[in-house]
């Protein structure tokens, strides 16, 4: 008897050809989420063939979870239903490029590094350090709104995608925003769907905002002995009339990571904190002098690091996770969001956590944009752990992420945490935009 899987495969063959459609257990397991392994992975080449798939699968009740490098797998519910991994590996083309205009549509496949990498020969860059670092898809990061610390100085994607072209379950391309920077009319279905993870629709193209690339830039590394010293300098440097580009504050545990192969790590109990600038020479030898001046007046040591050092230091921080979860199966990984005054009371409380449960936890904390992560190597009362610094988010206003964990912790936990007030409006757009629950089913807020 031929199953809904079977047949549906055969249509797909049917859309993106035959050698689009693989079974092998290998390419399947490479996509699997939360040990849920799909039965087929899809390689659509164009945005038709991705509509075309999507409504295939609608059709057959099958559920599609859109995916490329797997950078952003790990963050969500255990799916609950996983049929085929819809992969946009094959779709890279730039459609349209204007570097005078800083502006850019291309393709959801193509990678952060190879976009980069393009955009750097007129000049250009798109100031996004995300998690998945350069390996990232475009889609990806779009789709989970990614960002990192360089959302300090430049925002989040929400703040660089002028428009997109979007695939739906009923086999349509949807267009929202335009090309250029001056289009905004009416709702914007552009934010409405960078963040939702693949749960409303497919990315098939994105236009975006284009940057110049700074002249030069300079990081600074202050040691900092304590928490309290180090809502005192971020304060000061908030404060200063300086901008940085990108400010992260590392607990004793992360430093000493960041520092295993280059040079010697400070004390455990003290912070570092990251600074990047950018600008001319000129503008980088007066960030030397204020940071300088900041730094005494805070009582705290202030250093440059290299050129060489600065690329694998940003690479690293903005990547930290995907850095170390191959060896560390049992890592657990938790994003905040918080009010920023109340980013360092937060850091204190998880620490007093991990002394408490006698884990292992590296810190990672923009303190300057409220948000923190947090890397347990030993979760020994993981659900415990995640109910805890909940409550306290909670306290401080703020709100928490699980954004890795073991399938056996995210079964016990609410992942995203509870739903607010907006629940239902939720609910019933997940309804419009997908009534069957085809795409990543179960895996985003409240189940949805």
């Amino acid at each position: 008897m031929i199953t809904a899987s079977q047949s549906a495969q055969a249509e797909f063959a049917a859309i993106v050809g035959a050698p689009g459609v693989v079974t092998d257990e290998t390419a399947r397991r490479a996509l699997a989420v939360d040990g849920a392994v799909p039965t087929s992975v899809v390689y659509p080449r164009t945005a038709e063939e991705v509509a075309a798939i999507l409504k295939c699968a609608a059709q057959h009740d099958l559920a599609v979870i859109p995916c490329r490098n797997a950078t952003k797998l790990g963050v969500g519910n255990i799916p609950r239903r996983y049929d085929v991994a819809l992969s946009l590996k094959e779709m890279n083309n730039v459609w349209h490029y204007e570097p005078a205009d800083l502006t850019v549509s291309v393709e959801p496949g193509m990678k952060l590094g190879d976009f980069q990498e393009m955009l750097a020969r007129n000049g250009l860059w798109i100031p996004l350090d995300p998690p998945g670092g350069p390996r990232a898809s475009l889609g990806g990061i779009l789709a989970a709104n990614a960002s990192g610390p360089l959302r300090l100085f430049y925002g989040s994607p929400r703040d660089m995608v002028l428009g997109m072209k979007v695939a739906t379950t009923e086999g349509k391309i949807i267009k929202t925003g335009g090309r250029v920077v001056k289009n905004v009319a009416g709702y914007d279905l552009t934010k409405l769907l960078l963040g939702s993870y693949g749960s409303l629709g497919v990315i098939v193209e994105a236009s975006f905002k284009l940057f110049p690339l700074p002249a030069q830039r300079a990081t600074f590394v202050f040691r900092v002995p304590s928490i309290e010293s180090a809502r005192d300098l971020r304060r000061r440097i908030v404060n200063s009339p300086l901008t940085p580009m990108r400010m992260v504050l590392l607990n004793g545990e992360a430093s000493e990571i960041l520092a295993e192969d280059k040079s010697a790590s400070p004390a455990s109990n003290e912070f570092a904190m990251f600074v990047e600038a950018g600008g001319t020479m000129n503008v980088l030898d007066r960030y030397s002098r204020t940071f300088g001046e900041l730094a005494k007046a805070a009582g705290v040591e202030v250093n440059s690091i290299t050129p060489k050092d600065t690329e694998r230091t940003w690479s690293l921080l903005a990547d930290f996770r995907s850095e170390f979860s191959t060896n560390n199966p049992g890592l657990l990984s938790l994003r905040a969001s918080l009010p920023i005054a109340a980013t360092e009371e937060f850091i204190l409380r998880a620490e007093q956590e991990a002394d408490r449960t006698k884990s292992r936890m590296a810190c990672l904390a923009q303190t300057a944009a409220g948000v923190v992560h947090l890397h347990f190597f030993e979760a020994l009362e993981a659900a415990a752990t995640i109910d805890k610094l909940r409550a306290i988010t909670k306290e401080l206003h703020g709100a928490l992420v699980v954004e890795g964990c073991s399938p056996e912790i995210k079964s016990r936990v609410e992942v995203w945490g509870a739903p607010g007030n907006d629940f239902e409006v939720m609910r019933k757009i997940k309804q419009a935009w997908d009534p069957k629950g085809t795409l990543a089913p179960g895996r985003f807020v409240g189940a949805l």
